[in-house]
């Protein structure tokens, strides 16, 4: 694994034109294929997608993104073999071990998102000491989706306001989308303005399923241990060079009818 680098010991230029997107989503995928093409054990794809993602996240702050939410762990991950899935636990203790003190020293906020029932004394330990330690940084935001599905969220989200309700706390009839969505472990990030999945697929992958609304799509076919900044650059000016609309027409829809 390559030594961590400093967020500003690389000058990334910004992307010309437009503003944002203020937070971005990656799905990190590709990593077994990236290993797989090399002959080498999947393990060691894994190995290589950490040091992908700290050139992401000091490439990310380079670039003008203020918030940037990675897929780290999904709730059906646990399904792959143990000895995989004890390699990605691993890796991400070691990532934190290795980047934390570097992440609290350049403003990153450390913020780790899905359920956390079920996960081990240890790797809850480290998450609870990266957001301890980074709840007063404000210059970059890192969001990590660790244990973590879009539908699971959902229904996590459903039974926090049913169980309100239980309590006499609140009425159903107070439901709506706003507050429905302080129930999500997403709260109070927002929605992305862009997600990017690499490695070549197109879906989403029970990600961000709620938030992902309005979000522009980009399907980038690099696997994620090659990912960096100049990759994400591509995709800011894709999604700088679209028109968002939100359900509403556009400008030339506009000039158009007039």
């Amino acid at each position: 694994m390559s030594p961590a680098i400093g967020m500003h010991d690389r000058t990334v230029p910004p992307v010309a034109g437009g503003e944002g997107p203020l937070h971005v989503a990656i799905i990190m995928d590709g990593n077994g294929r990236w290993a797989k093409q090399r002959g080498l054990p999947r393990a060691l794809g894994h190995r290589a997608g950490v040091a992908a993602l700290r050139r992401t996240v000091e490439g990310a702050a380079e670039l003008g993104i203020g918030r940037l939410t990675v897929f780290g762990f999904s709730t059906e991950n646990w399904r792959r073999p143990q000895s995989e899935v004890s390699e990605i636990l691993g890796l991400m203790k070691t990532y934190f071990a290795s980047d934390l003190a570097r992440l609290e020293r350049d403003g990153v906020r450390v913020r780790i998102v899905g359920r956390r029932v079920g996960l081990t004394p240890d790797i809850l330990a480290i998450v609870e000491e990266a957001e301890a330690r980074t709840a007063g940084n404000d210059a970059f935001h890192l969001q990590v989706a660790f244990n973590y599905g879009g539908r699971a969220d959902i229904t996590d989200a459903a039974r926090k306001f049913a169980m309100l309700v239980e309590q006499g706390r609140a009425r159903a009839a107070d439901l709506d989308e706003a507050g429905f969505e302080a129930q999500l472990s997403t709260w109070p990030s927002g929605a992305p303005d862009l997600i990017v999945r690499t490695g070549g697929e197109r879906r989403i992958s029970n990600f961000l399923l709620w938030e992902c609304a309005y979000a522009e799509l980009i399907f980038q076919d690099i696997y994620w241990p090659d990912y960096g900044p100049e990759p994400l650059k591509a995709a800011l000016a894709e999604f700088r060079s679209r028109e968002r609309r939100y359900g509403g027409v556009g400008v030339d829809d506009v000039l158009a009818a007039g």
